[in-house]
């Protein structure tokens, strides 16, 4: 009979860092590009945008905090 079970990928952390780095800065690109239609929009798109961007910012802080986490992960 064959052995056909599954073994899971070993954990490779070693390019989470760069990553979230990455995500990071396509938020805050998302962020600034919200702000260049902010101007064009009516009120319920300007709520809409000032929502999504408290959203994004809470992301990002997130994110920021993971960095660290694997930053630290990385030197141990």
């Amino acid at each position: 009979m064959e052995n056909n079970q599954r073994h899971p990928n070993p954990d490779d952390r070693s390019d989470n860092v760069e990553k979230l780095q990455h995500m990071v800065q396509d938020t805050i690109e998302n962020i600034e590009d919200s702000h260049d239609a902010y101007p064009m929009a009516n009120e319920q798109e300007k709520r809409a945008i000032e929502e999504k961007n408290k959203r994004r910012e809470e992301s990002i802080n997130a994110m920021r905090n993971e960095i660290k986490d694997e930053a630290r992960h990385n030197q141990n």
